[in-house]
């Protein structure tokens, strides 16, 4: 099952650029989220009172991740994408620095440096460093993940949310705020695709990438999590490679790889040092 969510979550990126070409982003997701949105509905009988306003908050963050991170994948390389959106692991630490002044391990730093200089080689092209729009909004995208794993942290403290009904409202939030840009960006909505290609992807992006991994997610322990995480920027990079025919240099798979080594190693579970004090 591991195995499966890493495959499918590595494969998201390449699907998802394939699938806003036939449609504009905002449409894309609305289309995304409605139709999951429709399928949670059922969970939402019994807990949507308790589950409104954290999912609302939480929602509205979860709209601005995957508008950065479909716009980036627009404007980069599946691949890069997969890469660069790992590295929310390595930030995660940091926000919960700022958030809950706990102050990271030392390991999180190195892990942080390791990770910098691995985005720096996957965006190296020519022999010069550059950084394109779309891995900007990954990269934000990845920040913007951080931060909702702090701030979810911190509202599920004062809220107890079953987690399918959590995410029923996060996915009407982001469906409903799709279709506003929609009808702002577009002055109407455009007629839908009719082409076999959006629709397979969408519903594999559903079916799989939502609801079976939230299915699955909750049955993983916190460091097969880890490893998870860890694995699935590979599956994205492979699957660009084989199906979207992206090429990678020798430094952008280098690259990638530092980022996916420091990604377990900030992530991977360290045992509590315990010091015995012995009776005078």
């Amino acid at each position: 099952m591991l195995l499966a969510v890493a495959m499918i979550w590595g494969t998201s990126y390449g699907v998802a650029k394939g699938a806003i070409l036939f449609y504009p982003v905002a449409g894309f997701l609305f289309i995304r989220f409605i139709m999951t949105f429709v399928l949670l509905l059922p969970v939402l009988r019994n807990h949507y009172r308790q589950a409104l306003l954290p999912g609302a908050v939480l929602g509205l963050l979860l709209l601005a991740i995957f508008l950065c991170e479909t716009f980036g994948v627009m404007y980069t390389s599946a691949s890069n994408a997969a890469f660069l959106i790992s590295m929310c692991v390595v930030l995660t630490p940091f926000v919960e620095w700022s958030i809950f002044r706990q102050r990271p391990e030392t390991a999180v730093f190195v892990a942080a440096t390791l990770s910098l200089c691995g985005a720096l080689l996957l965006t190296r092209t020519n022999d010069d460093i550059e950084m394109n729009v779309g891995d900007v909004l990954v990269l934000g995208a990845a920040l913007l993940r951080a931060l909702m794993v702090c701030l979810t942290k911190k509202l599920m403290e004062h809220h107890d949310v079953p987690a399918l009904a959590l995410t029923a409202v996060q996915t009407g939030v982001v469906a409903g705020g799709s279709l506003i840009l929609l009808l702002c960006t577009q002055q109407g909505i455009p007629p839908l695709p009719t082409t076999w290609a959006f629709w397979s992807a969408t519903l594999y992006l559903v079916l799989f990438c939502t609801m079976f991994a939230n299915y699955a997610v909750r049955r993983i322990t916190p460091t097969r999590a880890s490893l998870l995480m860890g694995s699935e920027p590979f599956f994205g990079a492979i699957f660009a490679t084989l199906w979207l025919q992206e090429r990678l240099s020798v430094f952008a798979w280098l690259g990638g790889g530092m980022i996916v080594a420091s990604s377990l190693w900030a992530s991977w579970p360290r045992p509590v040092r315990r010091i015995s004090i012995s009776e005078p």
